[in-house]
């Protein structure tokens, strides 16, 4: 049987699951908080900004703006 990813519980099929892959609204809530917050991440190139430039690299510590 498949596990909730949220909280590893069994999940009933999906006919028996309006919430399939998830075992309950509040797990595939959580799971989209996860996305939401930046949680999870798909590995890729950095996007290029509006102006065509590439994005400035994160400050350092102590650095100003």
């Amino acid at each position: 049987m498949l596990r909730c990813p949220t909280c590893k519980k069994p999940v009933p099929p999906r006919a028996q699951n309006e919430f399939f892959p998830f075992c309950s609204e509040r797990c595939k809530l959580v799971d989209l908080g996860k996305w939401l917050d930046g949680d999870y991440r798909i590995p890729g190139r950095p996007e290029e900004s509006e102006d065509g430039l590439p994005p400035l690299p994160p400050k350092q510590d102590g650095e100003s703006s």
